[in-house]
């Protein structure tokens, strides 16, 4: 039977206090109310003792938080004054390439990370010139990763963690090496590279690059430093599973600018500090037991005085096991380059995409953006747009980063348009024009020629517009997100057409009349054909 204790009246804070009699060897009332005392009041401080045990558990909980949302906000804030900082953008220039080296098949090219248009837009942006029987090594880097081929022919090949080799040789019989011995090898899926192809590589992922092809492969990529993939700063690194690379390849953000010294642009090989491999900083014997393989070929694997560089030369043609290219395939290239060179004007529809997934393994890295017969918009007088995003390349929904090309014939121009959620950088791959870029303050921050071989940025917002010469003018712009949309300012579908005349008349002081005329007068999309109005 149980009693509740008179002597433990419920506390505030406790509630009511119940205990069972113990049975003592000799009953005595006394002893019975001591020994009841005694243990409530043992309760009690064990009690007292956890209560407050937990209050200072979540007093120090809520500080760590507090401290650990401070750190967050703090974080947030320098990220934000970062920002701040580095896109107080009051002038934007054209630039070549601010640094080279040369390898043994090969030349690398690199703009200027510290120059504020590439910080502002957070990418860093290189070329490679890879000679015939040419062979970037293998390596990863730190960000996303969007190539075009300028020009050439090759084979790419990128390893996806996780996945199989799903090129295999299906006996040793039937692949003999050259000196008769027999060979088999599996590897991942290759790619056959030519101009005008978009090659999409995540961050982490290896891959290499092999000019198959009779002249140079020319590629111009950014590295997207400031996507969340990359979870360090905004210097872009560059990790070779091979060779010992030039250190100039790193980047080289805080330094001071390379831009005025003497053989800017030039080759500096033979002067160039050399790093090394990330083989290099394992010890030899760690790797042959990791590898099971002997003392000398885990010397080989750290590069050790392996001065070629990070193209280096393929002494036979690069054998590998890939399926044979079809005629109809090598036709197919070769209608394309001839359109291309002859048949401007010439436009049909695209094929179609039904946007089936892809898994990460057979996902499709690569685009061609140099067919015309792909274009989204084509004028006949003014020239055409194709873009390339995670509508028809969906591995770029990962990357988020897209890519566009821009055709403009002699005198035409792209109509002013500023981008809504992403940065542009623009690289001029043929011809020459002047492009105007305005901020938010009407100031133009750029106003000048470009030419082939130069690169600008466009930042968030900005305006822009851009007018061929009479040579015409291409260009390709990588753009910070996956889905990047434009708002245009003229045209038949800008945000001039679609406000009311009476709006347009007031806010322009202009009579009804005019703003209809600043409505109507042009009826094409984003290529204006030129005309006797047409200026700049």
């Amino acid at each position: 039977m149980q009693k509740k204790s008179k002597h433990n009246s419920p506390h505030p804070n406790h509630g009511p206090y119940i205990y069972q009699p113990i049975s003592l060897p000799f009953s005595s009332p006394s002893l019975l109310l001591f020994h009841s005392t005694n243990k409530m009041a043992t309760y009690s401080s064990l009690l007292s003792l956890s209560i407050c045990v937990l209050v200072l558990f979540h007093g120090s909980v809520a500080q760590i938080e507090q401290v650990t949302s401070r750190g967050s906000q703090g974080e947030s804030q320098r990220q934000q004054r970062w920002q701040r900082d580095e896109c107080q953008l009051n002038r934007i220039n054209a630039v070549e390439p601010s640094r080279s080296f040369n390898s043994e098949a090969g030349q690398t090219e690199i703009w200027d990370e510290n120059d504020q248009q590439f910080q502002c837009v957070g990418v860093v942006a290189m070329r490679h010139t890879i000679q015939q029987k040419g062979l970037l090594l293998p390596q990863y880097v730190n960000g996303p990763k969007l190539i075009y081929v300028v020009q050439g022919n090759g084979i790419q090949g990128a390893v996806i963690p996780g996945c199989a080799e799903t090129y295999q040789s299906p006996s040793e019989s039937q692949f003999t090496g050259r000196q008769g011995e027999s060979q088999r090898d599996q590897h991942q899926k290759v790619r056959q590279i030519r101009q005008g192809d978009v090659i999409s590589l995540p961050a982490g992922v290896a891959q290499w690059i092999y000019n198959n092809g009779r002249n140079p492969l020319v590629l111009v990529q950014i590295i997207d430093t400031s996507n969340p993939a990359n979870q360090l700063d905004q210097n872009h690194r560059d990790f070779f599973l091979a060779g010992n690379p030039q250190q100039e390849v790193q980047s080289q953000r805080g330094e001071s600018s390379l831009r005025g010294r003497e053989g800017r642009g030039s080759s500096r090989r033979g002067e160039s500090r050399r790093s090394s491999n990330v083989f290099s900083g394992m010890d030899e014997h760690i790797i042959s037991e990791a590898f099971n393989i002997d003392s000398n070929l885990a010397r080989k694997l750290r590069g050790e005085n392996d001065n070629r560089g990070i193209i280096v030369n393929v002494e036979h043609d690069l054998e590998m096991l890939a399926p044979p290219r079809s005629q109809e395939e090598e036709a197919q290239q070769q209608r394309e380059e001839a359109q291309r060179q002859l048949e401007r004007s010439r436009g049909s529809s695209r094929p179609l995409f039904n946007g089936v997934e892809e898994t990460f393994c057979t996902a499709r890295m690569r685009h061609n953006l140099d067919n015309p017969s792909e274009s989204d918009i084509f004028n006949p007088r003014a020239g055409r747009v194709t873009n390339v995003n995670s509508h028809n390349l969906p591995i770029l929904q990962f990357l988020r980063l897209s890519i566009q090309k821009a055709v403009l014939y002699s005198n035409a121009i792209m109509t002013p348009h500023w981008n809504i959620n992403a940065h542009s950088i623009r690289y001029i791959t043929r011809g020459s024009g002047r492009v105007q870029i305005v901020n938010e303050n009407g100031n133009s921050v750029f106003d000048g020629q470009v030419q082939r071989g130069q690169m600008l940025t466009v930042p968030q917002n900005f305006v822009v517009i851009t007018k061929a010469n009479n040579e015409g003018l291409e260009w390709v712009s990588f753009k910070t997100n996956d889905q990047a949309k434009i708002s245009q300012l003229a045209g038949r579908v800008s945000v001039i057409r679609s406000m009311p005349e009476e709006v347009l008349a007031n806010a322009f002081q202009v009579s009804v009349e005019e703003a209809r005329r600043l409505k109507d007068n042009r009826q094409e999309v984003t290529m204006l054909s030129p005309g006797s109005r047409s200026r700049v």
